[in-house]
């Protein structure tokens, strides 16, 4: 069934292409305002991928109707991987090649069909600190003690298409997710111009969550999802459920982002959001800067849930400005998004949660995690009474084996 959604805009004399979500409503009158964001942004990929598989308008209208007992198929806009699961990845890819070529067909068939970006930093070694030195002989060192390994990622840079290695000593995989890898709106060449759509990412690592806080829906999977969405296989999820956060007011001086991730861990925990979608709303989250959000999107797999999500908004468009994305592409952010009921510019009561919880930020203390878990934080103000009676029930136990003896 193709409804015929295809738009397109200009914007700095180019032509950009775009399955229209507005278009889709007037067709068919689902009110996509009443959708949470994160869910629009499933619709679009479904949209968009829907000439590839004929099932695709049943699985629209289940994701519409919030049937969270059905499938769909999602289909990443890129993958990240880290070293110690990105790499038997790449190596299954170089073996696949080596069949072929022993078939004798074309190797260049087997080739990641969207980008995946490697980045190396789990397995890096701190052999030497203290001095001003440190990061480049540590750096050095992993060249020459792992120079297979890289040997390897170079020739597999050079050989695959789409794929690129970023290499130890540029931080870890999320925060260069967040800073470089991650477009919020993704473009791919076509036959008439350029085609746009939101920037989605699936990883090899939990805490690829971190990247929902600038707007971009992704998650950690294992090693053969990841390999399977590289060949452009199709993931099927469950239709998720979305519980809305209505953050309100703002923190209070002092009170920092662990501060924030910590209480609301323990929130979330108690109302059990595991596998679920965690969407934020609210005017709390104006008050909210990147990092903060980058925090709680960061924790979404301590509090149980898919995802963490932040629409974006002017917030994100300011990040995106601080790390250095040009203006044309900023500026493309910003048309596409608003075109597409994408862009956060006011508070929506319309939409449809499966629940919300409130959650006041001008409520929150300083706390510290732990003992064990995140969840069992333990507000300072509370610290020494909580020293004490720990005290007393060592005290306690130790005088009762006394006794026993």
């Amino acid at each position: 069934m193709n409804l015929n959604i295809k738009k397109n805009f200009t914007l700095n004399n180019k032509i950009y292409y775009y399955y229209s979500l507005k278009e889709f409503e007037k067709k068919t009158n689902f009110k996509i305002q009443n959708l949470p964001f994160s869910i629009r942004i499933l619709l679009e990929n479904l949209l968009r991928n829907q000439n590839e598989n004929s099932n695709n308008i049943n699985q629209i209208e289940n994701l519409i109707k919030n049937s969270t007992s059905s499938e769909i198929f999602f289909k990443p806009s890129r993958i990240l991987m880290q070293d110690f699961t990105g790499i038997p990845a790449i190596v299954d890819l170089a073996a696949m090649r080596d069949k072929v070529f022993k078939m004798g067909q074309n190797i260049k068939k087997v080739n990641p069909f969207i980008p995946v970006d490697l980045v190396v930093d789990h397995s890096i070694n701190v052999n030497f600190f203290g001095n001003n030195n440190a990061f480049k002989m540590n750096v050095k060192k992993e060249f020459k003690e792992n120079s297979e390994r890289y040997d390897f990622l170079k020739w597999s840079q050079l050989s695959f298409q789409n794929f690129k290695v970023i290499p130890p000593g540029n931080g870890i995989c999320h925060q260069v997710n967040l800073e470089y890898l991650a477009q919020v709106v993704s473009r791919k060449k076509i036959s008439k111009g350029i085609l746009v759509y939101p920037d989605t990412v699936v990883g090899t690592d939990s805490h690829t969550t971190m990247v929902n806080s600038l707007g971009v829906l992704g998650w950690g999977v294992g090693g053969i999802e990841a390999e399977a969405a590289m060949l452009n296989q199709p993931m099927p999820i469950t239709v998720p459920d979305v519980v809305g956060v209505n953050l309100k007011k703002k923190l209070k001086e002092g009170v920092t982002a662990t501060d924030l991730v910590l209480s609301l861990t323990n929130l979330l925990r108690k109302k059990n959001v595991v596998g679920k979608f965690v969407e934020f709303y609210g005017e709390g989250i104006k008050k909210l800067s990147l990092p903060d959000r980058a925090t709680i999107s960061n924790m979404a797999p301590e509090y149980g849930a898919t995802c963490g999500f932040f629409p974006v908004d002017n917030v994100t468009i300011n990040y995106l400005k601080l790390t250095a994305r040009s203006n044309e592409h900023i500026n493309l952010v910003k048309k596409y998004l608003k075109l597409q009921n994408l862009f956060n510019e006011k508070i929506n009561e319309k939409i449809k949660f499966n629940k919300k919880i409130d959650f006041e930020l001008d409520k929150i203390e300083p706390s510290v995690a732990g003992p064990k878990r995140p969840q069992d934080l333990v507000k300072l103000s509370e610290i020494s009474k909580n020293f004490k009676k720990n005290y007393n029930l060592k005290e306690k136990k130790r005088n009762l084996e006394m006794e026993v003896l």
